[in-house]
């Protein structure tokens, strides 16, 4: 994944350079403004409802409109800034010639899926235009013209980037080699129709995988394989890929995620992270591994708050990882850490997946959210011994134990940052807030506490700050939307009806059941994440391991427990992206130190699966 622009890049050209400015100042400011706004609009909504007791009807609405403009604009600066995520693992192995033709490569993939979208675009924009908004009365084309607005900026931020950092004549060579490979498989639509579902190796399996190893950002290697499969297998119309991509990006759950990549750097410019760690620190520092296990209790405890897992990692990474690392943590590490405490905390309550499972499979959402805590005790605990392991030889030479009257004063000072987590959790019990306003409350605990108890509060870092939480939204909503069409490709092949039928036959009774389900459920969960996979198999699958004499709330958490092992595990969980994105590390750097990780949860999920009574033994 590259988080930063090539350092060696050469002198561009002032028109070039003109460009690069006017589409900057295009995106940035009017990105950080909508981020300040969704923040207003939500806080409001808030305080009229529970304060004077007077909901604000359209403030759901208004935000849904804005969000998709954030999302898409956020997705501009992250292309511009080369922020997207991608794989440069077998690249970077490559030689000097060999690697500048793979990089081509990968920035002409970028530009063809845009110049393949941006029809799709329009035709959305123009199917929208007339569908009016329930409460306030909009059209619906102002908001999905984001896609088609935005699409329309990326074309000239990729062909400077390709012109930048490529010959002309080797940028020529390859237009016109991949103008002959998509003119061969054009014409090769009628033997592609012919295989049917065999078509979905090789898109979503091959394709795939031939642009992620080259490099190519994985949401774009995502939105290609799925207007490619739809374009040369089917005569669906690739409108259909924008509108899934609308759908995937628009859900108003998710617009916790840019407030709480904001909400994390508040809590570090404001001086409320160091407050926390100092306290921490004073409490485990001198243990080996010792914020390593603050970061998995505070994956556990906060997980499920936002009803996002990318706002759940958000939220934790940027208060505990600058202390780490100045302890000499490794980045790959931590992210490897981040990512499996992320799959650990999937059967938390509040879990959108259990609500979802409730919702359709008829499973007591209350038995969900009882049956959830002990499966990711058990993750949790399979992850302190991995980090125990890891850290039985640091060197703690340097480090004091701190003494009880140190520990009591950082405690007090601690005490207004300790508070917002259980601040966070009691305004969503109590039902001040839903999971999406949430953070707002907590951005304005933050300031008040920032500005009136810690007295630190950096003005100036405000718009970049906005910037910078619009560039990792975009980034990681980009991959969801992507990734949501894909997943309605996979629907609409029958695969899924052909997966059922498969399971349902598989020998073995209970056990075979039980562990076709785990590898199962692995793949769905890289490949479609928890709330899509549960939506398209829940209702097929869920029958059959009643038939088979499996409780229901068991196989839903070894169930959920799989899918957030697949959603975290590369190269295909988009969760383990989204993790990199967050503590902007190169996965490159993580890929090597996850799988313990993510062996020690698989480890955890063979206990879950045969010991049914950790997840009914409270029911």
């Amino acid at each position: 994944m590259t988080l930063t622009p090539h350092e060696h890049a050469p002198k561009r050209h002032p028109l070039v350079h003109a460009i690069d400015r006017t589409i900057a100042w295009a995106s940035e400011v009017p990105a950080a403004i909508l981020v300040a706004l969704e923040m207003v609009v939500l806080l409001a909504g808030v305080v009229s409802r529970y304060v004077f007791n007077a909901p604000l009807t359209w403030s759901d609405e208004l935000a849904s409109i804005l969000f998709l403009w954030l999302a898409m604009l956020g997705a501009v600066i992250a292309l511009r800034r080369g922020e997207h995520m991608r794989l440069t693992t077998l690249v970077n192995r490559l030689s000097p010639n060999a690697r500048a033709w793979v990089n081509l490569f990968a920035r002409l993939i970028v530009i063809a899926f845009v110049l393949e979208i941006v029809w799709p675009a329009w035709e959305h924009f123009d199917s929208q235009w007339d569908i009016r908004t329930p409460a306030l009365e909009i059209r619906d084309g102002l908001r999905v013209g984001a896609i088609l607005v935005v699409v329309l900026m990326m074309l000239p931020i990729a062909a400077t980037q390709l012109l930048r950092d490529s010959s002309f004549k080797r940028v020529a060579l390859g237009v016109v080699a991949l103008l002959a490979l998509g003119t061969v498989m054009w014409f090769g639509k009628p033997m592609f129709m012919h295989l049917g579902n065999a078509n979905l190796p090789i898109f979503f399996v091959g394709l795939v995988a031939v642009c992620v190893a080259a490099g190519v950002p994985i949401a774009f290697a995502f939105g290609l394989a799925t207007l490619s499969y739809l374009a040369l297998t089917t005569n669906t119309p690739l409108s259909v890929v924008v509108s899934r991509m609308d759908e995937g990006m628009s859900s108003l759950v998710l617009l916790s995620v840019p407030l709480f990549v904001f909400l994390g750097l508040l809590i570090e410019m404001t001086g409320v992270a160091k407050a926390m760690v100092d306290f921490l620190a004073s409490l485990l520092g001198h243990v080996k591994g010792g914020l390593a296990y603050v970061l998995i209790g505070a994956m556990y405890l906060v997980s499920g708050i936002s009803g996002s897992k990318a706002a759940d990692m958000a939220a934790v990474a940027p208060a505990l990882f600058p202390e780490m690392k100045r302890r000499g943590a490794e980045d790959g590490r931590l992210i490897a850490l981040l990512s499996a405490s992320g799959a650990m905390s999937e059967t938390i309550p509040p879990s959108l997946v259990l609500i979802t499972i409730g919702s359709v499979t008829g499973v007591s959402i209350a038995a969900l959210f009882t049956g959830g805590l002990m499966p990711a005790l058990v993750g949790a605990l399979a992850l302190c011994v991995v980090v125990w392991f890891h850290n039985r030889d640091e060197d703690l030479s340097a480090v004091v134990r701190a003494d009880r009257k140190s520990v009591l004063k950082t405690f007090i000072v601690a005490l207004p940052a300790l508070a917002l987590p259980l601040v966070i959790r009691t305004v969503v019990v109590e039902g001040v807030a839903t999971a999406t306003e949430v953070s707002t409350v907590g951005i304005a605990y933050t300031v008040l506490v920032g500005v009136f108890v810690y007295r630190k509060f950096a003005w100036a870092r405000l718009y970049p700050m906005l910037v910078e939480t619009a560039s990792l939204s975009g980034a990681i909503l980009f991959i969801i939307g992507c990734a949501t069409a894909m997943a309605w490709a996979l629907t609409q092949s029958g695969f899924s009806r052909e997966l059922a039928a498969f399971m349902q036959g598989v020998p073995g009774g209970r056990p075979g059941f039980m562990a076709i389900s785990v590898v199962a459920f692995v793949i769905l969960g890289s490949v479609l994440e928890g709330i899509p996979a549960i939506v398209l198999f829940g209702p097929l699958l869920f029958p059959i391991a009643r038939a088979v004499g499996i409780h229901e709330v068991h196989y839903a958490m070894v169930v959920v427990f799989a899918m957030g092992l697949g959603l975290f595990a590369p190269p295909f969980g988009v969760g383990f992206y989204a993790a990199c994105a967050i503590g902007r590390v190169d996965p490159d750097h993580a890929v090597a130190h996850v799988w313990p990780y993510l062996g020690a949860l698989f480890v955890a999920l063979i206990v879950i699966a045969a010991w049914p009574w950790l997840s009914i033994g409270f029911l």
